[in-house]
């Protein structure tokens, strides 16, 4: 017997997914890939399997600018519970300590925050996707290895504590790109004296996009025969680029950049990166200014 090939679609875009707890972001990924068949996919930021919440997945051309969202700030919903010290920071590692915590009030545990808010610097997590002479750190840590780690400059935006009882705090964070949040509850606990550890997580945005733009994937299960529902879902990869500035190209201009030539285009600024678009709306790419003031190509989508 045959068994007919699933073929394979063309898909471009960003979806915001809402991941659920108890699954990788990688195999969550290839879940949706599948569902979808969509061709290319790869997502920008991954959440580890106890975490929830926006987990944004780039397909077909949109892949070539995820690292836009990468670098972009994150917030997150937190709890952790106090008094426990784990390996990995969180429910699933081993417990390293358990000490007395002490009482406190919540305005007394949000002063205590005081010195993670702002420009801080924080030394990565043994278990982190960090890389070490090639490998993981994760993988170095699973193995009982710990490294040495340089410290990293990160800025919290804000931090506001939301609840707490007991030995529980639940707060909410908004951080710069690379902000690891257990090491965060971990660095926390020490400072307390008694430990901590995340028990939930939920990242709520990723740059400009809000928790309300989520998809769950109970409904691309739902809905992933059908093309139209589905692609409803989609965001244009122009979407990713909010936060630079947008130019329109003649067609002259946009048939020398697409052939990788550096472009002069009028009123552009003098540095950084810029989007690229036909007077039509058509979305070309991402170019970055050079010594000369023109636009050299960085990033082209295929016609």
């Amino acid at each position: 017997m045959t068994i007919a090939k699933r073929i394979k679609r063309d898909i471009n875009g960003l979806l915001l997914l809402d991941k659920p707890v108890g699954i990788s972001s990688n195999n969550v990924l290839q879940k949706v890939k599948y569902l979808l068949q969509a061709k290319k996919a790869g997502h920008t930021g991954s959440l580890d399997p106890l975490a929830s919440g926006m987990l944004p997945l780039c397909f077909g051309e949109a892949t070539k600018f995820s690292r836009y969202l990468l670098e972009a700030d994150k917030s997150y919903v937190v709890k952790a519970k106090l008094g426990i010290r784990t390996t990995t920071s969180d429910s699933e590692g081993e417990v390293v300590c358990v000490r007395p915590v002490p009482k406190m009030t919540r305005v007394e545990l949000d002063q205590c925050f005081d010195s993670f808010r702002g420009e801080i610097q924080q030394v990565p997590s043994m278990f982190s996707a960090l890389k070490y002479n090639g490998q993981p750190l994760y993988q170095l840590a699973r193995q009982g290895i710990t490294v040495p780690r340089s410290p990293r400059s990160i800025h919290i935006y804000s931090l506001t504590v939301l609840n707490h009882h007991d030995d529980m705090i639940e707060f909410q964070l908004h951080c710069s790109k690379g902000t690891y949040v257990r090491t965060i509850v971990d660095d926390f606990g020490e400072r307390l004296g008694c430990g901590a550890h995340v028990v939930a997580l939920r990242r709520l945005s990723v740059s400009g996009f809000q928790e309300s733009q989520m998809h769950p994937l109970t409904s691309l299960e739902d809905h992933a025969a059908n093309s139209a529902t589905f692609h409803s879902y989609l965001l244009p990869i122009t979407a990713m680029l909010s936060h630079l500035p947008m130019f329109a190209l003649t067609e002259s201009m946009a048939f020398y950049f697409r052939r990788g030539q550096a472009i002069q285009i009028p009123f552009a600024p003098m540095k950084g990166l810029v989007a690229l678009q036909l007077a039509s709306g058509k979305f070309i790419g991402v170019g970055e200014m050079v010594e000369d003031g023109k636009v050299a190509p960085r990033r082209i989508i295929n016609e």
